[in-house]
């Protein structure tokens, strides 16, 4: 146990973001079985054709819906979740200083990252901020998105609606672009996010503490120590390759799913609006079956996440009934 292991999310927290994960993994693996068609064939009959896949699509939207009416109500009641809140908001003044030294440092006239930019290089937990202006903007660029998605997929629910609401069908196929391209954006997001927290070497395969409640994880008994305890881990033998593999097809998987949504017809872009046929049939299909794969790894690793989370939590509960038959001090 190091300093890096801190808690980093409550109960509820961790119980919204595996649920919210799930359904976001289950609103991709619908929406691109129906965006490529043609090359996710096999999802798409996997899921029952076009009308089941509709179907499942439109039930976890709903479900978006209800998370996201659940998680801004539950931020607004409470005062110490109101403080929370305004956590979450930029502050002009120390973010922009952070972003502008950190740009320095990657044109090499700095010479280190600003301290926020280290939480796992040298700082303990209580020096530096668990929300950076990094995690800040990973927050605000996933709220925009979603709340896009969420309403321009409530508008596109029934297409001849759209169309009669607007008049033309112009303008009601525009709305389906807009909401198939915004998923396309979001998928690179999600396909970083997967990347970023299952293959960092100091918690490679999975980051624990975002399933693990704060207040459940146990603070080390060194904790008056120097340095973070960073210096104390070491890499597994197979997170060379597998980080090499994994960074390699997010990158095809992004290539092909950006290339295949200006080349292919049909539903997000509309069939008039695409350039007609792909650079390559084969390699295209491959690509973005390559980037379907990133996200059925990154849907392994949440659920592997809550089994280690289960496991852990009834070891602690074994060993507080093990104490408390020795006669040790009793948790309640």
């Amino acid at each position: 146990m190091t300093n890096l292991d801190h808690g980093k999310f409550t109960r509820t927290t961790t119980v919204f973001h595996s649920l919210l994960a799930l359904d976001v993994f289950l609103l991709f693996f619908t929406g691109y079985a129906v965006m490529f068609n043609d090359e996710l064939w096999w999802l798409l009959a996997l899921m029952g054709g076009n009308t089941g896949v509709l179907a499942l699509h439109r039930l976890a939207g709903f479900g978006l819906i209800v998370l996201t009416v659940f998680w801004m109500t539950f931020m607004i009641v409470g005062p110490g979740r109101r403080r929370n809140f305004r956590e979450v908001l930029p502050d002009l003044k120390n973010d922009t200083q952070a972003f502008v030294q950190d740009v320095k440092f990657l044109l090499g006239r700095a010479d280190e990252r600003h301290p926020h930019a280290r939480q796992f290089a040298g700082y303990t937990a209580d020096e530096v901020p668990l929300l950076s202006y990094v995690g800040k903007g990973v927050i605000f660029i996933f709220s925009v998105e979603l709340t896009l998605l969420m309403i321009s997929g409530l508008l596109i629910w029934s297409k001849p609606t759209l169309m009669g609401f607007f008049q033309t069908k112009t303008a009601a196929m525009a709305f389906v672009a807009f909401h198939g391209l915004l998923g396309v954006i979001m998928l690179m997001g999600v396909m970083f996010h997967i990347f970023e927290h299952g293959f960092h070497p100091a918690f490679y395969p999975v980051e624990l503490k975002a399933f693990v409640p704060k207040r459940d994880v146990p603070h080390p008994d060194d904790e008056g120590r120097d340095g973070t305890g960073i210096e104390l881990l070491s890499v597994r033998p197979s997170w060379n390759w597998a980080v090499n593999v994994a960074g390699l097809a997010v990158v095809v998987g992004i290539v092909s799913v950006l290339v295949g949504s200006i080349y292919d017809s049909g539903y997000p872009v509309p069939e008039t609006l695409t350039i007609g046929g792909g650079p390559a049939n084969v390699l295209l299909t491959v690509g973005i079956n390559v980037g379907i794969l990133v996200l059925f790894l990154g849907l392994v690793l949440s659920v592997y996440g809550n089994v280690l989370r289960s496991r852990y939590e009834r070891q602690v509960r074994e060993r507080g009934r093990a104490t408390t038959t020795d006669g040790g001090p009793h948790d309640d």
